[in-house]
């Protein structure tokens, strides 16, 4: 099972080598970029899109690990809820029983 998840991300990898290097030979140039604080006057067009291409990866892992962690801090609260609960049942559990006559 481990080899078939290896080949596969070593498949995967070679896929999108080979995707850039596509879109890198089809796309000669240099492009021009004003990103508001700094102008660029010629960016390579496949750098420039790889470049964006692994910010927006880093934003949506950014987002993924932030959502993350609240679902980790939910649980944390939950668990402890769930173990004062528990307790306040056995020490209920542990109480002598009152008749009401």
């Amino acid at each position: 099972m481990a080899i078939l998840r290896r080949v596969l991300l070593v498949l995967v990898v070679l896929f999108f080598a080979a995707a850039a290097a596509t879109f890198a030979y089809l796309n000669p140039g240099e492009i021009g970029l004003n990103l508001a604080f700094i102008e660029l006057e010629s960016v390579a067009k496949p750098l420039a899109f790889t470049v964006t291409f692994a910010l927006g990866w880093l934003f949506g892992l950014a987002c993924a690990a932030s959502a993350l962690l609240k679902q980790v801090n939910v649980r944390r609260r939950m668990r402890r809820d769930l173990k004062a609960a528990e307790s306040e049942v056995s020490s209920l559990r542990s109480l002598p029983l009152n008749d009401a006559d």
